[in-house]
């Protein structure tokens, strides 16, 4: 979702920062921050303010979170219709996501996306987190599906490992990948550079 539905990733930096400075009177860098990234806000933020905080510290996230989405995020221009395309062509839509369950439904709330995906798999519900492809997995049991018939897009390093892994194809998209430069050296099965590049792929390749 974070960088590829929805630019987040500075309300998630600034969402951190708020506990840090709050509990720790410091900040963090974005890259410090982006190292935590894997397990859900509950796996980072329990290495800032220990484990006895955490419940508090999760509360403080999460109102900061809702309470700023609409000033800190937006959707990208043409999602939306993206998503649309591929609902009105009977695409399944599923969202594998690293964030926490509770962040997960804010930003799909918030945006209108809830309708769009039938199954949505968070960090909170797998064991091992991304660059693992349990996720995928996940998804792919739920609807029956076999590698060939999904496609994976996402804009990380782990989005491809995980992809790689489940023997799926992925689509790298790069409008706004906070590790750019890392998945260019990826070899990706394909590789977008602007949403709009995307959306006219699809349309050739979804009958």
């Amino acid at each position: 979702m974070d960088g590829t539905l929805t630019q987040t990733n500075q309300l998630i930096f600034d969402a951190f920062n708020h506990i840090a400075m709050e509990h720790e009177k410091k900040t963090y860098s974005e890259q410090e921050i982006t190292a935590m990234f894997g397990p859900p806000e509950e796996g980072a933020l329990v290495g800032i303010v220990g484990a006895e905080k955490l419940d508090t510290a999760m509360e403080q996230y999460l109102d900061f979170y809702r309470n700023n989405h609409n000033k800190l995020a937006r959707i990208y221009p043409g999602i939306l219709d993206i998503l649309k395309f591929l609902k009105s062509k009977g695409c399944r839509l599923a969202l594998f996501t690293g964030k926490g369950t509770h962040s997960t439904r804010i930003t799909l709330g918030e945006f209108g996306l809830t309708e769009y995906f039938e199954y949505v798999v968070t960090g909170n519900d797998v064991v091992n987190h991304k660059p693992s492809a349990e996720g995928i997995r996940k998804i792919m049991s739920h609807f029956s599906l076999k590698p060939e018939e999904v496609l994976m897009v996402g804009d990380a390093v782990a989005d491809v490992k995980a992809s790689r892994e489940a023997g799926v194809r992925v689509a790298a998209v790069l409008w706004d990948s906070y590790a750019k430069e890392k998945v260019l050296k990826m070899n990706a099965d394909y590789m977008f550079q602007s949403v709009e590049e995307f959306a006219l792929w699809l349309k050739k390749e979804v009958n």
